[in-house]
């Protein structure tokens, strides 16, 4: 009998291959246009904390072309971007900008249009630094060189002054208000030059910024004034080749700008993308700090004994020494007497001086290294990390970790 055979099994069939999934929709890049002048430091630092923030996050495509300060732009009305971060300098400016109906954020001290928000340097905190640095060094009387036509220069005039007269010393002020706006360069040159030759010595002068100040400088010169002896001067912006090239080179307060810049492209990634409203309100950015050069290498102090007191701490506060060390510098003075004398001066005790020198180390050392912080505290004349710390936050309000981070910007 023949064997049965199995029917053979139907061959089945591949199952069909899934089409492939489309590939996700590509995400357009934000256009933003920077209404901001390349000529000097201070916006190329917000240029520089723009380039951070956008490296950071999202990048954008940017439009950006060289100008001066204050020159409007010719393409802002036909520009089909997302956003506008502009120095609103002038009127022209802000009604491109208003016009372009535009999420913006302001990086002027001009206010122009008060509706939106904007991000600046704060300048009582600019004129509280210089005229810590010009009083430090013994100076009591002291001077303010301004420019009416900037809201920046006045709010750094009238914060200095106040500071000023709240220490019980006398502000002159140039140029003075009833002085015209209108005055020729040249015209105004003399006047600054006529305004100096008449200033008491030794006088320390804050320039409202570093040009204000190498003119100050160009002054004492015409005049024969030696600088710092006679005058001691100190800037703003911190242009280092201004700086430099001045005669002798210019202390000057740092702005934080590159924060700055980061700051408002934050804010303007904010408006672009709806997530909240960003109220019309001021954004201010604390300085960095003073950058002290020879034309404030002074100590404006007629006593010897104080003056040398003074050169020992800040020489070797980071050495660890303590009062007693710069007592015996002194001869002749008892502890107390000494103490005394040093606040009536100073505004504080020696050992506030001796903390006050080795906390600027720390700064310094922060934002300009990488050391581990055992290594900034040893170098700062602390024994203990630890201590560092809480000495660190009593007088800055943060931890150095939190300083060096913030800075790094």
């Amino acid at each position: 009998m023949p064997r049965a055979t199995r029917p053979s099994a139907k061959p089945v069939a591949a199952p069909l291959a899934a089409p492939p999934s489309p590939p996700p929709p590509r995400r357009r890049r934000k256009r933003v246009a920077l209404i901001i002048e390349t000529s000097n430091e201070y916006a190329r630092g917000l240029l520089h904390g723009i380039r951070a923030y956008i490296r950071e996050h999202e990048n954008w495509d940017i439009d950006l072309d060289e100008r001066r300060r204050g020159e409007a732009t010719r393409w802002l009305k036909d520009f089909r971007g997302d956003g506008v971060i502009a120095r609103i300098e002038n009127a022209a400016i802000a009604d491109e900008v208003q016009a372009s109906g535009l999420p913006c954020v302001d990086v002027s001290a001009a206010r122009q249009v008060p509706g939106i928000p904007w991000v600046e340097t704060d300048d009582a905190e600019i004129a509280r630094m210089a005229f810590e640095h010009l009083t430090e060094r013994g100076l009591r009387r002291l001077a303010f060189c301004g420019d009416e036509h900037f809201n920046w220069a006045l709010w750094r005039r009238d914060a200095f002054v106040k500071l000023v007269e709240r220490a019980g010393l006398d502000c002159a002020v140039f140029p003075p208000p009833h002085r015209a706006r209108h005055l020729a360069h040249e015209a105004e040159l003399t006047a600054l030059s006529d305004w100096v030759a008449g200033l008491p010595r030794p006088v320390g002068v804050m320039a409202c910024y570093d040009i204000r100040g190498r003119q100050v400088l160009a002054a004492c010169r015409a005049l024969d004034l030696a600088v710092p002896d006679d005058v001691a001067v100190i800037g703003v912006d911190n242009d280092e080749l201004l700086c430099d090239l001045s005669d002798p080179p210019l202390s000057s307060v740092a702005p934080d700008t590159d924060s700055t810049g980061y700051l408002a492209a934050q804010l303007l990634d904010r408006m672009m993308h709806d997530r909240e409203p960003v109220p019309p309100t001021a954004h201010l950015v604390k300085p960095l700090g003073v950058v002290p050069r020879l034309s404030t290498d002074t100590l404006a102090i007629a006593d010897p004994q104080m003056a040398k007191a003074v050169r020992f701490i800040r020489a070797h506060a980071c050495d660890g020494i303590n009062v007693a060390d710069v007592l015996r510098q002194v001869s002749g003075m008892s502890r107390r007497v000494f103490e005394n004398e040093f606040k009536k001066l100073f505004g504080r005790m020696p050992h506030e001086e001796i903390v006050r020198t080795r906390v600027q180390r720390v700064k310094e050392l922060l934002t300009q290294t990488d050391l581990p912080l055992y290594t900034v505290a040893n170098r700062a004349g602390f024994k203990h990390v630890e201590y560092m710390s809480v000495v660190f936050k009593k007088k800055t309000g943060v931890p150095p970790s939190e300083y060096r981070e913030r800075k790094g910007k």
